[in-house]
């Protein structure tokens, strides 16, 4: 087992189709077959599912995807131990929601890249929920989230942003979907995070205002809420930065007369060990000066 092919089972993992991640690995996709075939045979396990339709993990792929990204993070780190001329060499992986690397990251990667452009950026989206579960695994090494309401021992936050948290609703809605006071959130449906800061916060207010409603729609991401309160779903919360870069934002209206809630401090989250990687130090030491100039 080598390191190009863990690579290139990373490729098909992240793309899962073999001719996309072909192109990414620069190879034909029967030698990519050909790689991954090699690590199934030594491994005793099939990867994936492969049929004329998709590509999927196999169980023992899932387990193996986890091992294979620790595999290449540690080798990087070794890589930049043994650089002794003082460049900054190896791989970031960031984790970050699609409106966060619209809003959030690109002057500070912009940045980075100039300073040091020896370092790959390794960039994976998703909801903005998980990201701190992705911390968690050591999946990535940096992760752009929301402050959390609790003190995390392991990993350090550098906030970059405060956003508020709005209640989002359609500009026309139907006659059950209409918001006048916060006593109508005991009646009307709501779609929310399934899990995070901001689904917290609201669930604290709801319990306040003594709603115990069942109408509650959990969506994955909060772009995915937009787009469900777009379809009048019900009344969606979430940062508002998120909404001015939705492009349903021209259909959808902040709430007046909404409670208040806790502002959504953004901002990127990392763990001591992670820092101690030259890469992503140097990172961490960027998102510091921008953050000392906003806060």
């Amino acid at each position: 087992m080598n390191h190009h092919e863990i690579k290139n089972f990373l490729s098909v993992a992240e793309q899962l189709h073999f001719g996309r991640a072909s192109e990414i690995c620069n190879l034909s996709p029967s030698a990519l077959t050909r790689s991954i075939q090699r690590l199934e045979n030594e491994l005793g396990q099939d990867l994936f599912i492969r049929d004329t339709r998709q590509v999927q993990l196999t169980q023992a792929g899932e387990k193996f995807l986890s091992y294979a990204v620790k595999a290449l993070r540690d080798w990087d780190s070794v890589c930049e131990d043994l650089v002794d001329d003082g460049s900054v060499d190896g791989v970031v992986s960031i984790y970050a929601s699609v409106t966060a690397v619209y809003s959030v990251l690109p002057d500070l990667l912009e940045a980075y890249r100039e300073t040091y452009p020896k370092v790959r950026l390794s960039l994976r989206t998703g909801a903005a929920e998980d990201s701190l579960d992705k911390l968690f695994t050591g999946d990535i090494d940096m992760a752009v989230a929301a402050l959390p309401d609790r003190q995390l021992e392991r990993f350090d936050f550098i906030p970059l942003v405060t956003t508020r948290l709005v209640f989002v609703g359609l500009k026309n809605p139907l006659p059950e979907l209409r918001y006048s006071e916060p006593n109508d959130l005991k009646k009307l449906p709501l779609v929310l995070a399934r899990s995070g800061v901001s689904r917290s916060r609201v669930n604290q207010y709801l319990r306040e205002l003594g709603a115990h409603t069942a109408r509650i729609s959990e969506v994955s991401g909060n772009e995915g809420i937009l787009a469900m309160v777009r379809l009048g779903c019900g009344v969606g919360v979430v940062p508002e930065l998120v909404l001015e870069r939705s492009p349903f934002r021209r259909d959808l209206e902040i709430l007046q007369n909404a409670p208040e809630l806790e502002p959504y401090v953004v901002g990127l989250c990392a763990s001591k060990k992670s820092q101690s990687r030259a890469s992503v130090a140097a990172l961490w030491e960027l998102a510091q000066k921008r953050s000392a100039e906003n806060f």
